[in-house]
């Protein structure tokens, strides 16, 4: 489509014609003709333009035009750099993720309405997705490990029962095993690009977790006062309004993200927007899944947001 616009903004054609002199050199002469000019035979294009010129600009209008939505996130949502939105992922390469107090990213997932809501487009094309409200309070791990691969008491829920008993056939096709980063995080670090670096030193494979502590700091839209874990707590009444994944339903629900050198895994306090760490993993707290959708779902419908979220097919 890009191609197509760019062509169409040429107004001139070139037409070539070549010689030989002293039947030796070549040489190339080239005659300008205004577009406008040259008569186009519209018979078979449906086009009602009887010049070159005409036609380039029906078409063009035609291509102009958005279509109806079918395709993906990255194809279908611009990209922004201020307000609420889908932002480029500065601390991992080719990734989006949507940033703001109330972006445009509810999303209809196992029929659920506006249910869930788009963390970030992965590198592969695969859409992370979190549940937006509290699915109940249930503790990380029993017996109070920090260990998400160990396997920990809410990874084997959320992959066995919650998978199987929660989720109907079709979201089940629409879901795909993915990596997602269990690195331990340091309490109140103000270096974000090591933050991601060391959660993404540990990796767990698999269909349903939850989001990452840096993934809560990365969707706030106020890089200034909100961009880091010490920045975000001591800001946290300001960074309350402009992190989209703040909820309402529940005060305190885990992260994925394991404390460094405790045997405790850090916890969101929506209400006041902030990241509480030291909590030990049998404490029963509010649980949102996380998981990747396909790349080869597509956008079928709405825009977004919470009264017509998107609409999805495989």
């Amino acid at each position: 489509m890009k191609l197509v616009k760019k062509v169409f903004k040429n107004r001139i054609f070139v037409f070539i014609t070549t010689a030989l002199i002293f039947s030796v050199v070549g040489v190339t002469a080239a005659t300008y003709f205004e577009s406008s000019a040259v008569t186009y035979d519209n018979s078979s294009s449906g086009l009602s333009s009887t010049n070159v010129q005409g036609a380039i600009d029906e078409l063009y209008n035609v291509c102009k035009e958005p279509g109806p939505l079918d395709g993906t996130i990255l194809e279908d949502v611009p990209i922004v750099t201020v307000g609420d939105g889908l932002y480029e992922d500065e601390y991992e390469d080719v990734r989006y993720i949507y940033k703001g107090g109330n972006p445009n990213n509810y999303i209809t997932f196992n029929n659920e309405k506006a249910g869930w809501r788009i963390i970030s487009v992965e590198p592969d094309k695969t859409i992370k997705i979190m549940k937006v409200e509290s699915i109940g309070n249930m503790a990380w791990d029993t017996v109070n490990l920090n260990n998400w691969e160990r396997p920990a008491t809410l990874n084997t829920y959320l992959n066995e029962e919650y998978y199987v008993n929660f989720l109907n056939e079709a979201a089940k096709n629409q879901i795909v095993a993915g990596t997602f980063s269990i690195g331990a995080v340091t309490f109140l670090n103000n270096d974000m690009s090591t933050q991601v670096s060391n959660e993404n030193s540990n990796k767990w494979y698999g269909k349903i977790a939850l989001s990452m502590v840096s993934e809560y700091i990365r969707t706030n839209s106020n890089k200034s006062s909100c961009g880091s874990f010490s920045l975000i707590q001591s800001n946290s009444s300001s960074c309350a309004s402009t992190g989209w994944m703040n909820i309402t339903n529940v005060d305190y629900w885990w992260a994925l993200s394991p404390y460094l050198g405790e045997d405790s895994v850090f916890v969101i306090l929506s209400l006041y927007g902030t990241v509480l760490g030291s909590h030990t993993s049998d404490t029963r707290f509010g649980v949102r899944p996380a998981l990747y959708l396909s790349s080869d779902i597509k956008i079928i419908g709405g825009d977004g947001s919470q009264n017509n979220p998107y609409e999805i097919s495989l």
